[in-house]
C-alpha cells in the first residue's frame, strides 16, 4: 500500500518537480492586512504557460527553496502525484 509521504531536502524536492517537467513560480498576492506576500506554486507542462495575466511569475530553484525555508514549509506528495505545500511544524 503506497502512503503519502513530505519532502524537505531541497536536492528532493527539485529532483521530484523537475523528473515530472515542472519548474517553480512565485505570485505576490495580499495578506489578510494588506501587505504583499510571496505565495509559491509549482508549475507543469501540462498546466497552462505562466503568463503576467495570472500574476504568477517564475522564479529561480535557490529563490523559490529560500522562501520554502524562510516560511517553513514542505512539499507533501500523495501516491497519485498530487502534491501541496504544507507547514513543518506539521510533520512532528
Amino acid at each position: 500500500m503506497s502512503h503519502t509521504h513530505t519532502l524537505t531536502r531541497h536536492r528532493d524536492i527539485q529532483s521530484w518537480v523537475i523528473g515530472r517537467k515542472g519548474s517553480p513560480a512565485v505570485a505576490l498576492v495580499p495578506d489578510r492586512f494588506g501587505t504583499r506576500r510571496a505565495q509559491l506554486m509549482l508549475r507543469f507542462a501540462r498546466s497552462q504557460a505562466i503568463t503576467d495575466d495570472d500574476g504568477m511569475s517564475p522564479c529561480s530553484w535557490s529563490a523559490w527553496l529560500a522562501e520554502l525555508d524562510r516560511q517553513q514549509l514542505a512539499l507533501r506528495i500523495d501516491p497519485s502525484g498530487e502534491y501541496e505545500l504544507v507547514s513543518r511544524s506539521t510533520l512532528h
